[in-house]
């Protein structure tokens, strides 16, 4: 049974997600990584709309988290997903808001890495995927036992190596700061402890395990020397 206080917290998520990539990242001119970057690359180069470009990429990656997680985390994904590429497209078209940040395009790239880190680290949070590279950075994190927001950042380096070849290099090497604090703030935000009473939908479902990210200690390090 899918729970509604999850799927509103999915929801915040890629909102704040689609807010970001849509006003601060695309009306600057950075790209992001994973996904999305592709799907923003493309945006560039041809004008796809990254609404749907993103849903796309993301299909064959949902079908094999469907096979390896089953359908609860399936369906969870399916709405990060669709959700994300809903919100952008609504930015896209109905959002009068403009954030030209050109003249500065640290705070571009600050304020990118934690919105995106906190919409993307909610969703992941409460049992869900903002899309592909979600899945699979979830999927490498619990396989190798790494960190989740730094398995997204060896993702987007990738991706941005490619960015190199088609956007210019001053937007890429602050689109590469902003990944950077994306993948801290992800993983802070799956693993804070909250000190005060969420709002009653943002509470985890105890019915749902949450996502397991192995932390090593000092004396771990040690041992495994």
């Amino acid at each position: 049974m899918v729970a509604g206080k999850q799927i509103l917290a999915i929801l915040l998520g890629t909102f704040i997600l689609a807010f970001a990539y849509y006003h601060i990242n695309f009306y600057n001119n950075l790209s992001e990584g994973g996904f999305v970057g592709l799907a923003l690359l493309g945006k560039y180069l041809f004008g796809w709309s990254p609404a749907w470009s993103t849903f796309v990429l993301d299909i064959p990656v949902i079908l094999l988290a469907w096979w390896l997680k089953g359908h609860r985390f399936m369906v969870y994904t399916l709405i990060g997903a669709a959700s994300f590429s809903i919100f952008y497209s609504g930015f896209e078209q109905l959002s009068p808001f403009v954030v030209d940040l050109h003249g500065n395009l640290l705070i571009a790239a600050a304020l990118s890495g934690l919105l995106t880190g906190l919409g993307a680290g909610i969703v992941l949070r409460y049992g869900g995927a903002t899309g592909g590279d979600d899945v699979l950075s979830r999927l490498i994190s619990e396989w190798k036992g790494w960190k989740i927001g730094n398995v997204f950042f060896i993702g987007d380096v990738i991706v941005l190596g490619l960015c190199l070849f088609f956007l210019p290099f001053k937007e890429t090497m602050y689109t590469m700061l902003a990944v950077w604090l994306a993948g801290k703030m992800i993983t802070w935000t799956i693993n804070v402890k909250v000190g005060f009473k969420l709002p009653h939908f943002m509470r985890p479902d105890k019915s749902v395990a949450p996502i397991q990210i192995p932390v090593k200690t000092s004396a771990s390090v040690q041992q495994s020397h």
